[in-house]
């Protein structure tokens, strides 16, 4: 089931041009807090500044590349209002949501001051805890029908059949709910690293089939390291599979019929 994780990172691509230098997204940043003179977008500056103050070290104390989190923390204008109203919906204890980029941070892309989302709460998520506690990610993305097709997936399509076959990947659940849409969950290991970075942690994923043949899918990861981590892993995936299921019941996740 590397087809889901594929598209899910796709996603966080799509947000970014590739490759700039340092020097680039220092002066992205000093354009951003000029534009926050002249009176620019309040929640787009916002984002930035939150990646400024909110993530400067990691638990024991190294510094974190301010650059990346300054340009990884550049998103949508929607995107802090979308964090927030998806906070909302997690579990008590979750953690705080920060929008961010995994294009800007893992890839260095260039920020972009816009990103395609088609589900009312796409996006990519700092998931962060406090004492210490370590920095995941929650990925949610809704993908067409037709690019689901070109990755061979459809909605008939039983995941739990591919997940069984591949290493660290566990507690496949597949279920046809009473409106006919077919919801899967399952835990990844992160078994299949090739040893370069960045190294992902324990994750849940999930995927639940739309109406219409689209797709919602989740990715609950513990976080990742590397040159880039914004901090240490989570100690598990910030849901479980029991949460993650619930989360994508909620209508708040899917596009207005």
């Amino acid at each position: 089931m590397n087809d889901v994780k594929e598209l899910l990172e796709r996603a966080a691509a799509e947000a970014g041009r590739p490759s700039l230098t340092t020097g680039t997204v220092y002066a992205g940043v000093a354009r951003a807090r000029s534009r926050r003179r002249a009176g620019a977008s309040v929640a787009v500056l916002a984002a930035v500044a939150a990646g400024a103050v909110a993530l400067p070290h990691w638990s024991d104390g190294t510094a974190v590349r301010q650059s990346s989190v300054a340009a990884a923390s550049v998103a949508s204008a929607g995107a802090p209002d979308r964090a927030g109203r998806l906070e909302a919906l997690l579990p008590a204890g979750t953690g705080r949501l920060e929008p961010v980029s995994l294009a800007v941070l893992i890839k260095h892309a260039a920020a972009e001051d816009r990103e395609r989302t088609t589900g009312p709460l796409d996006g990519q998520y700092a998931v962060h805890r406090d004492g210490g506690g370590g920095v995941g990610y929650l990925l949610v993305s809704v993908r067409s029908a037709e690019e689901l097709a070109g990755k061979g997936i459809t909605a008939g399509d039983d995941p739990c059949e591919a997940v069984s076959a591949e290493p660290g990947r566990t507690g496949c659940v597949s279920e046809v709910l009473p409106d006919g849409r077919a919801l899967a969950t399952w835990t990844d290991a992160m078994l299949g690293g090739d040893g370069g970075t960045p190294q992902w942690g324990p994750e849940t994923v999930g995927r639940l089939a739309l109406e219409n043949g689209d797709m919602l899918l989740v990715r609950a990861s513990s976080g990742f390291t590397g040159p880039d981590a914004q901090g240490p892993l989570l100690g598990a995936a910030p849901l479980t599979g029991t949460q993650l299921r619930e989360l994508m019941l909620r209508p708040e996740l899917r596009p207005a019929a």
